[in-house]
């Protein structure tokens, strides 16, 4: 039985956290201003701006969403290795 003790993490560093969250509200910040892309023109394969801008945010979202995930993913493996003592290739003699 493990004992409450022990940490599975060691201390989190915050930037991060900041960058993957100035990216996470960039992403839903910035579709939410309207008034910026409510327009006709220019058109996209006659599909109106206030469409084709809409569209082209779903995989600009993703790949932040992505690129969030891959940061955080890696903070909390430094982490989890800082307290097993892991050390990584290029850190050994």
């Amino acid at each position: 039985m493990s004992s409450p003790d022990v940490p599975t993490r060691g201390p989190a560093r915050s930037g991060p956290y900041i960058i993957t969250g100035i990216l996470l509200g960039i992403a839903i910040v910035v579709p939410l201003f309207v008034p910026a892309y409510s327009v006709d023109e220019p058109r996209l394969a006659g599909m109106p701006f206030f469409y084709w801008y809409q569209m082209s945010w779903i995989p600009i979202t993703s790949a932040l969403v992505g690129i969030s995930f891959w940061i955080v993913s890696r903070e909390d493996r430094r982490r989890r290795e800082a307290v097993r003592g892991v050390t990584s290739p290029e850190e050994e003699p």
